[in-house]
């Protein structure tokens, strides 16, 4: 593990409780970007915007630097020709020079060497390709549960890593290569179950690093008090995040 791995201890967690992304993303891509275009997906993790960039572009090369990360990407298990996985650096790639039209990082660009990376999309990007870059702050405490979620955050809340702060200004201090394009304000949205929100939080990296630091479980710790906040154990609740997103074109 590189010391911004903080997710291969949990990869199956990650996987199975992150939430996907709307279908106006993808969209979006795709009115800047042809149908036919081969796309880098560096810092796939196990996959979560991977479907919807499969779903619009003609091939997908999938990265991630940690293999348990890969080992549960769902084109690990169901492989398709529009996707290829490998084990590789967000901030090198084996494609060759000027090989994609489409470079899309979802919400894992502050885990780069960000210099590093911005010179592999120079690098593999055709002149005219787009870099697009997404992420999500924290999701909004549903009504009725601020206060409980508010102690869980308090709990784990010097234990984020520096990219959490990069994720919280939504990358607004980044030096970008290429020119800007619009980009629409969106919002991710799902309807889950208490299990799945749990499962989600104990994906947390401030979770992991929290029980590296002091031997405790912060979801286990207050399962309780987001349990009777939550109200009904087996119904489902809306939960949502403010979603960023950067497009850049090289000239």
């Amino acid at each position: 593990m590189s010391r911004n791995d903080h997710f291969s201890t949990v990869a199956a967690t990650y996987a199975a409780s992150r939430p996907d992304y709307p279908d106006a993303l993808f969209d979006t891509l795709a009115g800047h970007v042809e149908a036919t275009a081969r796309v880098w997906e560096p810092g796939c993790g196990s996959g979560q915007a991977t479907r919807g960039l499969a779903s619009r572009f003609a091939h997908v090369h999938a990265t991630d630097p940690s293999s348990r990360q890969l080992a549960q990407h769902w084109a690990a298990s169901a492989p398709t020709p529009r996707v290829s996985l490998a084990v590789e650096p967000g901030e090198r790639t084996g494609l060759a020079n000027g090989s994609v039209r489409l470079v899309a990082v979802a919400q894992a660009l502050h885990w780069f060497d960000l210099d590093a990376f911005f010179a592999e999309c120079e690098r593999v990007l055709v002149p005219g390709g787009v870099l697009a870059a997404w992420g999500y702050a924290d999701f909004a405490s549903p009504a009725g549960m601020e206060t409980a979620v508010a102690a869980f955050r308090q709990d784990i809340d010097t234990d984020w890593p520096l990219g959490r702060s990069l994720v919280d200004g939504h990358y607004a201090a980044f030096r970008w290569p290429f020119e800007p394009l619009p980009a629409p304000t969106l919002w991710l949205e799902a309807d889950w179950t208490l299990a799945r929100l749990l499962g989600y939080l104990s994906s947390y990296s401030a979770v992991v690093r929290h029980r590296e630091r002091t031997g405790n479980d912060a979801v286990a710790q207050h399962r309780a008090s987001l349990t009777a906040a939550w109200g009904d154990p087996q119904g489902s609740r809306c939960l949502r995040w403010p979603l960023f997103l950067h497009l850049r074109r090289k000239a």
